[in-house]
């Protein structure tokens, strides 16, 4: 849709109702967090030029919105599928000022806190089960998975082995699972991690489950027992440890880490942005309040410079890095910080192709795949460009359901399917690590 007006003055025009709109809006959130979405909504929308695309841009600035797709303000643009959220006291001044420009949108979600409720409904009611009766088909407490990890450790001693790489901002251990049967000979590995963003729990529900599967089948799946025979899998559960626990008892659609800004009130840094691979350079930001803010420096967060040392000191044996995101059913290899080929670009496609193709064999689930800057967006500094800096030649990216109906808020009921078809996927680039390149 075009806007109203004049072509060149329209967007002055913008300029003076933005400022309208922050003299009318109060502060932000206060209340808890069982009441503090009342009346949020989630909208869709999608510029249909460059001047829509600046508007946006400026409004979104302006009433400080939390963007859920893309990341930053900076990768709105033309064609670009915007999710919002916005909080009740900016709604009502941003779908008046969208119908007065004339900017179509679409309402993912009503009422952000009755979402919010739905799930958190499902964790009160919940019985606490032993262990050994673990729900893999619910969203779990860090204290849980913790728990969950250590009690495999007693249970599973051939297969499994816990052993923390360090500590958190907050001091809180960083876990890791070493799945394999235990070789004196040299093995091969694969790296996991998930939830290195807050808000997206379908990740760590993934990485829980693979364990699961993994253990469940080793005697009767001839792929997994070749695997475990001949790798070891590192997974990491939660990667941001502080985030995750935050997103659990304070704010539900937190993303970034914990870490404390001497300058400023803002609190974390993108543990996804906070990589030594173009850092802070494009898809990045400098400034400590935004979600995709890098850091004061490289591996400035603790939890990034443990994975990043404990990478490097395996380096010889890590051959596939794999990083599992929410949302937007992709399956991303690098590079993300710039349009470039990768020098082994035939191999790696290949392996996404099988593993994509696998994963909709299960339940029809489409997922597009391709170089990360082209797929989704250019971005700096990240995990995933960083391990295949560094000599990691399989290096993904996975963005797990959905496409926006639920967003962060994927319903439990969808994690069995969800993880079952991602654990085709995984099994597929696995297996392809075990052969040659074709």
């Amino acid at each position: 849709m075009k806007f109203l007006g004049k072509p060149r003055s329209h967007t002055a025009a913008f300029l003076p109702l933005c400022w309208l709109l922050l003299k009318i809006l109060q502060p932000g959130h206060s209340l808890p967090y069982d009441n503090r979405y009342a009346g949020d909504k989630v909208i869709r929308l999608t510029p249909k030029s460059e001047e829509e695309a600046f508007a946006l841009k400026n409004i979104y600035h302006q009433l400080q919105v939390d963007l859920w797709q893309p990341s930053s303000i900076s990768h709105v643009s033309e064609g670009t599928v915007t999710d919002v959220h916005i909080p009740q006291n900016a709604s009502r001044a941003l779908l008046a000022f969208l119908q007065e420009a004339h900017i179509q949108y679409k309402v993912l979600i009503e009422d952000l806190q009755k979402a919010v409720e739905n799930e958190n409904s499902l964790h009160t009611q919940r019985k606490r089960r032993s262990l050994s009766d673990y729900n893999y088909e619910v969203y779990h407490s860090l204290e849980d998975i913790q728990s969950w990890m250590h009690h495999l450790n007693q249970t599973q001693p051939g297969l499994v082995q816990v052993f923390s790489i360090g500590r958190s901002y907050e001091g809180r251990p960083l876990f890791i699972l070493q799945l394999g049967r235990k070789s004196r000979a040299y093995k091969r590995a694969v790296w996991i991690d998930c939830g290195i963003h807050a808000r997206e729990w379908i990740g760590p529900a993934f990485c829980q489950w693979f364990a699961r599967e993994a253990l469940l089948t080793y005697k009767t799946d001839p792929a997994m027992r070749k695997m475990l025979n001949h790798l070891y899998f590192y997974i990491m559960p939660v990667f941001n440890v502080d985030g995750y626990h935050f997103s659990w008892t304070h704010d539900r659609f937190w993303r970034k880490t914990r870490s404390r800004n001497a300058r400023f009130h803002c609190r974390g840094v993108d543990a996804n942005r906070n990589w030594k691979v173009k850092w802070c350079d494009e898809g990045a930001s400098t400034h400590p309040c935004d979600d995709t803010y890098c850091g004061p420096f490289p591996e400035s967060e603790p939890e990034v410079k443990a994975v990043a040392d404990f990478l490097r000191k395996h380096r010889k044996s890590v051959r596939a890095y794999l990083s599992f995101h929410a949302y937007a059913q992709m399956l991303l290899y690098p590079y993300s910080y710039k349009y470039a080929t990768i020098p082994n670009f035939s191999c790696v496609e290949f392996a996404a192709h099988k593993a994509v193709k696998a994963l909709r064999s299960v339940h029809g689930i489409r997922y597009r795949y391709g170089p990360a800057s082209q797929t989704l967006y250019i971005s700096s500094g990240n995990s995933m460009d960083w391990a295949y800096k560094n000599g990691i030649p399989y290096a993904f990216a996975f963005e797990l359901r959905d496409t926006g109906q639920f967003g962060f808020l994927l319903p439990e009921m969808l994690i069995k399917p969800t993880c079952t078809e991602t654990m085709l996927a995984v099994k597929n680039i696995t297996m392809h690590l075990l052969k040659k390149c074709p």
